[in-house]
C-alpha cells in the first residue's frame, strides 16, 4: 500500500485523488540534447518516496544523478554522460566518459585496471557502461495494493569471433518507498566459455559525503591496495574536507547472512534529520567489495563497489585463479538494493543490523 506524505492509501483511494499516477511517482522517457550528451536516451525515475534518479538507457542502463528529498546522493563528474560514440576503450580512455552517478557498471568480460591479458590489450573497466540499451520498456503496474514502477533494457557485449554476452537490467521501486531495486541477468549466448568480470561502481558524493560521513560495513578484513592505502587502513571509514590527495583503494572481505546477503551503509547524521544510504547485495555472487576513497578537489567521491572480481585487471584475476567464467548458455542474476534511512532511530537500527553480521 503506497505511503505518501505521511499517510497510507489503498489502490482505490489513491486513484480517486489523481488523474495519472505520474502525479505522485513514475518513470518518464527523455533524451539528453546538449553537447557530447546529445542523443543519450534516459528516464526520469521518481519513487514517490523522495528517492529520485536518472536512468541512462543510452549508457548501459547506468543510474546517473540521484537525490533524496532534493539532497544529492551521487557524485557527478565533469565529463557528463557522453554518448556511446565518444567511448575511448584504450588504456585509461574510459575516464573521459566516466559520468559517476549512483551506478557506473564495469564489465562484462573485463574490468579493473588496464593492461595485457594474453594477446588482448584491455582498457580500464570494460565496455558495458558505453553500450546503449535495446528492447527498452518502462511503466508502472498495480500488484494488489502496491504500485510498482520499473524500467528495463538489454545490452549486448559482442564481436565477430569474440564474446556474445547479454545483460538484461530491470530497475524497479514500489511507489512511496525510498528504495531502488536493480536486477541484472547476464547470459553467455556464445558457444565457448567466456571470461566474466562485473563491478558496480557506486559513487557517493556531496552533501551525503562530507567530513561528517561514516562508512559502516560488516567487514571481517580490510586491506589497502596501494602502499599509502595500507598505511591508512585504520582510517578507511573516516572522511575529510576536499584536499590535494591521492586516490586510495581498500579491499573488504564482508560478513554476511546464511543466504549471502550483506549491507553497506554511507551515513551522514548531520545532513537534514540524518540520512543513510544502504546498499544490499549477495556475497555469494559478488564476494568482493572495493572502497575507492577519493576526497580530492572536484573529484570528491566515495566509491562503494561490489564485484565478482578485484580491481587489478583481468590478467591479475586469471593469475590468482579467481577469474569467473560463464559457460555457453550459462546465466547469473545479480541484485542490488539501495535504501534510504532517515532519522537517528532508523539509522541506529540500520547500524545495529550491519554490525550483527560481524
Amino acid at each position: 500500500m503506497p505511503a505518501l506524505y505521511g499517510k497510507s492509501y489503498s489502490k482505490d483511494d489513491l486513484r480517486k485523488r489523481v488523474g495519472s499516477m505520474e502525479q505522485v511517482g513514475g518513470v518518464r522517457r527523455i533524451e539528453l540534447a546538449d553537447g557530447n550528451e546529445k542523443g543519450v536516451e534516459a528516464f526520469e525515475f521518481r519513487t514517490g518516496g523522495g528517492l529520485d534518479c536518472t536512468v541512462l538507457a543510452g549508457r548501459g542502463m547506468d543510474i546517473g544523478p540521484a537525490t533524496y528529498r532534493s539532497y544529492p546522493l551521487a557524485w557527478v563528474s565533469s565529463t557528463g554522460a557522453p554518448a556511446a560514440s565518444y567511448f575511448e576503450p584504450e588504456g585509461l580512455g574510459w575516464l573521459r566518459g566516466f559520468h559517476g552517478g549512483l551506478i557506473t557498471t564495469c564489465g562484462l568480460t573485463y574490468a579493473g585496471a588496464p593492461g595485457p591479458d594474453g594477446d588482448q590489450d584491455l582498457g580500464l573497466h570494460g565496455r558495458i557502461s558505453n553500450i546503449p540499451a535495446k528492447h527498452i520498456s518502462s511503466g508502472g503496474n498495480w500488484h494488489e495494493d502496491d504500485y510498482v514502477i520499473y524500467v528495463e533494457g538489454q545490452m549486448r557485449e559482442t564481436s565477430v569471433f569474440g564474446p556474445n554476452v547479454v545483460m538484461t537490467r530491470r530497475i524497479s521501486s514500489v511507489l512511496g518507498h525510498p528504495v531502488l531495486h536493480v536486477q541484472d541477468t547476464v547470459v553467455n549466448e556464445g558457444f565457448a566459455p567466456q571470461e566474466h568480470m562485473l563491478l558496480y561502481h557506486c559513487n557517493i558524493g556531496f552533501p551525503l559525503l562530507s567530513a561528517n560521513t561514516e562508512l559502516v560495513t560488516s567487514s571481517a578484513e580490510v586491506a589497502g591496495l596501494q602502499d599509502f592505502a595500507k598505511e591508512t587502513v585504520d582510517s578507511h571509514a573516516a572522511f575529510a574536507e576536499p584536499g590535494q590527495v591521492d586516490e586510495r583503494v581498500y579491499n573488504h572481505r564482508l560478513n554476511a547472512n546464511e543466504d549471502g546477503s550483506t549491507t553497506v551503509a554511507v551515513i551522514n547524521r548531520e545532513l537534514g534529520a540524518g540520512i543513510a544510504l544502504a546498499l544490499t547485495f549477495n556475497t555469494k555472487l559478488l564476494p568482493n567489495l572495493a572502497q575507492w576513497k577519493m576526497p580530492g578537489e572536484g573529484t570528491y567521491v566515495l566509491g562503494v563497489e561490489p564485484a565478482n572480481c578485484r580491481t587489478e585487471g583481468r590478467a591479475a584475476e586469471r593469475e590468482r585463479g579467481t577469474l569467473q567464467v560463464l559457460q555457453p548458455n550459462e546465466s547469473r542474476t545479480y541484485t542490488l538494493t539501495f535504501s534510504i534511512y532517515e532519522g537517528p532511530e532508523a539509522i541506529d537500527q540500520l547500524v545495529e543490523s550491519i554490525q550483527a553480521l560481524g
